[in-house]
């Protein structure tokens, strides 16, 4: 394992370096998220219910760049689009600077594929900002989701609003020639106490002229901002906040295609992660990354963003940290952050029980976080 392709210019490059080369606008995003926040570590956040899911990702936002969620397994998700459980993690991911990626693993013919994705309670698309895929089915589950995320990026800025209005002028609104003043038919001042609406209709001038009865209604549509992923203006705007230092993220979405996995006995072979690089390729405005145990990136323009699960410290204080881990019994098998940074040239660690089963999550997230920017700055001759 680990071809360690370090004579790739990806594998020496600092993220900042990466961001200016990369076309992939969320990919571009993430690597100067990475570059501020001196992060290069995702939470795998595998909680069975919505209150531990939002509490653990307001307490571990700050160490983190990307929050790994599987909707699926959350007791008490609540799938209102602007209050619910992927509101809250759209409001908490801009207070500390963090992406949501919902680990689907989508997997199956184009059409269904389309639907898991922005239909049904979920709609995924609405609040996750990076998907994936497992690319059994072909590359056609690519190309499908990489069509509804053009569709939906197309029409999710804005909708057709439309305002009508219905009034009925009084008289003081009109010269002596039936013309309209200068103070228009809508005017606060025009409704003088004689001629304000009365529950039956406007009261008659019986001091002044005859007004004449026009009723006039006012149909106007515009193109105006909706309720977006970042859920602006819906879960107590007043204490929604943005991570200093850097913009909203944008509304395009990321593709990370499951190319390697870090579980024993796996069927994923050379040929199949060489097809999968290969779709990657076809696809360089949706795709961002892989999930892998190593960097994939092998020809010159390349710029794919690798993560890395089943990774693992030892316990604190115990052992050589960047020494062997072991499995944990059920398949899967544990690297440490320098062997899968600075060996392998992965970008980011995914780590979800060595922090979640750690007496203070927090602290553990941190010692993570410091361990994976040491191997990246390491491997990519910065100083420390």
């Amino acid at each position: 394992m680990c071809s360690a392709r370090e004579h790739h210019p990806a594998f020496k490059a600092s993220f900042a370096e990466r961001a200016r080369n990369t076309s992939h606008p969320l990919a571009n995003y993430l690597l100067r998220l990475m570059d501020l926040k001196k992060s290069n570590l995702c939470l795998s956040a595998d909680v069975t219910s919505a209150r531990e899911l939002v509490t653990l990702a307001d307490r571990m936002g700050p160490s983190i760049v990307v929050l790994k969620t599987h909707h699926d397994l959350v007791a008490g998700w609540d799938f209102h689009p602007q209050t619910g459980t992927g509101a809250k993690l759209g409001v908490l991911a801009r207070k500390h600077g963090f992406l949501i990626f919902e680990d689907r693993k989508f997997g199956d013919i184009g059409s269904t594929v389309q639907l898991q994705y922005t239909a049904g309670s979920a709609r995924i698309i609405d609040w996750a900002h990076i998907v994936n895929v497992n690319m059994v089915p072909g590359k056609a589950a690519v190309s499908a989701l990489h069509e509804s995320a053009k569709r939906w990026r197309s029409r999710v800025n804005y909708e057709v609003k439309t305002s009508v209005s219905v009034g009925t002028p009084t008289s003081d609104s009109f010269d002596e020639n039936g013309e309209e003043s200068d103070e228009g038919p809508f005017s606060n001042s025009s409704l003088a106490p004689r001629d304000r609406p009365s529950s039956s209709g406007f009261r008659p001038d019986y001091n002044g002229r005859k007004g004449s009865i026009v009723s006039i209604t006012t149909l106007t549509q515009s193109f105006e901002p909706v309720d977006s992923p970042r859920f602006s203006g819906t879960i107590n705007e007043g204490d929604e906040l943005l991570y200093a230092g850097i913009e909203e993220p944008p509304w395009d979405r990321g593709l990370l295609i499951l190319a390697q996995m870090s579980s024993e006995g796996n069927f994923m072979t050379k040929e199949y992660t060489d097809a999968c690089v290969e779709a990657a390729r076809e696809h360089k405005d949706f795709v961002m990354g892989f999930i892998s145990q190593e960097s994939l990136n092998s020809q010159p323009d390349d710029s794919f963003i690798s993560m890395t699960p089943g990774c693992q410290l030892p316990p604190d204080g115990e052992g050589e940290e960047d020494g062997e881990v072991e499995g944990d019994g059920l398949g899967q098998q544990y690297n440490t952050p320098a062997k899968l940074v600075g060996l392998c040239g992965s970008d980011i660690i995914i780590v979800g029980r060595g922090i979640l089963k750690a007496a203070s999550p927090p602290v553990e997230a941190e010692r993570y976080r410091r361990k994976a920017w040491k191997a990246y700055l390491q491997r990519t001759g910065q100083e420390i």
